[in-house]
């Protein structure tokens, strides 16, 4: 496994290793303020190369699932200092995921009942899990002009509030169907402006918030994550190796720290991306069939065919809090469970044993 263990050089960053901690939704923030139960959690996984956390909503209307973590209150940016600080006392790096979930929400999560927005108004054809039941979600509205500029303002003002709360970066979701990659997607942006028809047009939103983030607190800390050709949450790209290599194109002058690629697709839109991207690639590649999820050795077999520069794994990250020492040592492995993987308490989240327990 030595590839998994060399430094990397990503902005101002030095990663002790390639191992990335990649962002998982968990439900355990109360009101969209993380707990103390959070702190615990992150630190300790300080050991990985970087942490991405979980999705953060970068304003309200942006809120996508009950019990998720905000960034546009002061509450919540002292609630994820707790966090930082606690990731930093263990030499860890953490950049924050912010995550504008578009038209995957529902009113009663909003003041005032308000309808979740999109690019256009179409419906996800999916629901939201509630306490009380699944909620279909409903036809979202259409973002106005006015409500575009806001959405970028949000994603500047929750950057800011980023750098308040002591996080090393932000990553932008772009990927998994939500609010940036509804406007990537044909089948979500049916938009006859500026910001719809030719592709150039529907990435035009994702390149002004990449843009305008960059802006503001400068590229080397900034990181975007893409899926190209997920179908999750109704998304349906009918042609995604142009629309992937236009984004890559326009996001290349902006020197971003990373781009974070969800594989999903095939294998060829992987290497397309890398050998068009100059800068860092994290990958979270295709999981194996036999087990489910990303294991060190198909980690390594990435980084060893070139395909990127770091592995963000998802599952074994849960389980393991010293992911790590554990590759080091060839297990054993936690195997993570998947009933406490959203809500509860510290079950399932803050209790798995390290190889020294």
């Amino acid at each position: 496994m030595s590839r998994l263990f060399e430094t990397l050089h990503l902005g101002k960053l030095t990663l002790p290793n390639r191992l990335v901690m990649a962002p998982m939704t968990r439900s355990r923030a109360r009101n969209g303020v993380q707990t103390p139960l959070a702190a615990e959690y992150y630190a300790q996984r300080a050991g990985a190369g970087l942490i991405i956390t979980e999705g953060t909503q970068p304003c309200v209307i942006g809120q996508g699932y009950i019990d998720t973590p905000g960034l546009h209150t002061p509450e919540q940016v002292e609630a994820w200092r707790r966090v930082t600080d606690a990731v930093h006392e263990k030499q860890g790096r953490i950049f924050v995921q912010l995550m504008h979930s578009g038209r995957i929400g529902h009113p009663s999560l909003y003041p005032d009942g308000a309808l979740p927005l999109a690019p256009s108004a179409i419906a996800s054809g999916g629901q939201m899990y509630t306490g009380e039941g699944m909620l279909n979600h409903p036809t979202p509205r259409e973002m106005d002009l006015d409500d575009i500029a806001r959405a970028v303002e949000d994603h500047i003002s929750a950057t800011k509030y980023a750098m308040d709360a002591g996080f090393d970066g932000v990553e932008l979701h772009a990927a998994n169907g939500y609010l940036l990659h509804q406007f990537l997607a044909d089948n979500t942006n049916q938009r006859t402006d500026a910001y719809g028809g030719s592709v150039d047009n529907r990435i035009r939103f994702a390149v002004e918030v990449a843009q305008a983030v960059s802006d503001t607190i400068g590229p080397e800390r900034v990181g975007i994550r893409l899926s190209p050709a997920n179908t999750s949450n109704g998304i349906k790209e009918s042609d995604p190796a142009p629309l992937y290599e236009s984004l890559i194109r326009a996001l290349t002058p902006l020197n971003l720290a990373y781009v974070h690629l969800m594989e999903f697709g095939g294998r060829d839109i992987t290497k397309m991306i890398r050998r068009q991207w100059p800068g860092v690639l994290i990958l979270n590649p295709h999981a194996t069939p036999e087990e489910g999820f990303v294991t060190p050795e198909s980690a390594e077999a990435v980084l060893e065919e070139g395909l990127c520069d770091a592995v963000s794994i998802g599952s074994l990250w849960l389980a393991n809090p010293d992911l790590p020492a554990r590759i080091k040592a060839d297990g054993p492995f936690n195997a993570p469970d998947p009933d406490t993987f959203y809500g509860g308490d510290h079950r399932g989240y803050t209790d798995y044993p390290a190889l020294d327990d």
